[in-house]
């Protein structure tokens, strides 16, 4: 049997709750599943492995964000997700009904409308970008003030908050995310130490994610993005080498594939840029710069699954997705990843 992704059902009892380590694993603990499209092999191993499973001169690209406290308690009732910047300064936000410690879209919200905040600073309402979320300023600088009044975002399937450093990668140096890039989140220092020293390479670039909590088939909007000149130079060096670049994480594949872009090419060479991006990969725009994925499993219907048919094409894809059901795979940025390779 192969999972429909148009329509499979997430079966409630494979949502990660908890950490892993408050699951009594060690981050790099959790399970990874692999598959490769030239064989069509999918296969089952914990994170630890993944320097095993990669080859020497393989270019592995991470994401260097660093989650922010995004979320604002205003009141009893209500909560605010602060998501990602624009570029005239103002901020997309989603309101949020509190119900106890969780919280859901309440909906509601007028143009122009004021909410005063803990700290008494004021965001103001100016229009709806999407069905969810407002486009919005706030009266004092915004991470500032979520360093100080913020807590993060979490959702009904974690039942209970955690700390900050719950939602951070060892890769993290870069404040800007409202959401943790949670692909990363099971690297530990000993895996990248081992990485290394089997001779896979490690370069960065940034891209600030925003809130995930978008309508059903909604794309992403624009997010800021940052790929060095250094980053573009390895990636170009190892693909004309014949090495595979791996992208850590579903971000870094939006960042390498806009720079790739930039660079007016289907070649892949990618150039240095920064700006915000728009791009949404899917099987008809194609993968250029990148040759294999490093990600988490996705819902059903997410713009991300998209993404990942791109690389695996939809049948061994399904295949994937029936395997981490059937093997009891938890979701979500907690939960276990899959590594995507050619």
């Amino acid at each position: 049997m192969t999972v429909a992704l148009a329509d499979f059902t997430l079966p409630a009892a494979l949502e990660a709750h908890d950490p892993p380590e408050a699951r009594g694993l060690a981050r790099d603990g959790v399970r990874l599943m692999v598959s490769r499209t030239s064989t069509g092999e999918v296969s089952h191993h914990r994170f630890r492995a993944l320097p095993r499973l990669l080859l020497p001169g393989d270019l592995l690209v991470v994401n260097t964000t660093e989650t922010l406290p995004a979320q604002v308690r205003v009141s009893a009732e209500l909560t605010v997700h602060f998501s990602s910047p624009r570029p005239d300064g103002s901020w997309l936000v989603e309101l949020r009904q509190l119900v106890g410690k969780v919280s859901k879209p309440n909906g509601r919200g007028t143009p122009g409308q004021s909410l005063v905040l803990p700290g008494g600073a004021v965001l103001t309402l100016a229009g709806k970008e999407t069905a969810r979320l407002w486009r919005a300023r706030l009266s004092v600088a915004v991470v500032p003030y979520l360093l100080a009044h913020g807590v993060p975002i979490r959702y009904s399937y974690v039942p209970r908050d955690w700390p900050l450093t719950a939602y951070q990668t060892v890769f993290a140096r870069s404040p800007g995310s409202a959401e943790m890039p949670s692909a990363s989140r099971p690297f530990s220092l000993p895996v990248v130490a081992e990485l290394v020293s089997r001779g896979v390479l490690i370069a960065p670039l940034t891209l600030h994610c925003g809130v995930s909590s978008l309508e059903g088939e909604e794309d992403p909007y624009p997010e800021p993005y940052d790929v060095p000149p250094a980053t573009a130079d390895l990636v170009n060096h190892v693909r004309a080498r014949g090495g595979r670049v791996i992208a850590g994480g579903t971000t870094v594949v939006r960042a390498l594939e806009t720079a790739a872009l930039r660079s007016g090419g289907a070649d892949g060479q990618v150039t240095a840029s920064a700006g915000w991006t728009s791009h949404v990969v899917t099987p008809e725009t194609g993968v250029h710069a990148v040759d294999g994925l490093l990600t988490g499993l996705h819902e059903p219907r997410s713009s991300h699954l998209r993404m990942l048919a791109a690389f695996a094409g939809p049948e061994l894809l399904g295949r994937c997705y029936q395997a981490a059901i059937d093997e009891g795979y938890l979701w979500h940025e907690f939960g276990d990843v899959h590594l995507l390779l050619p």
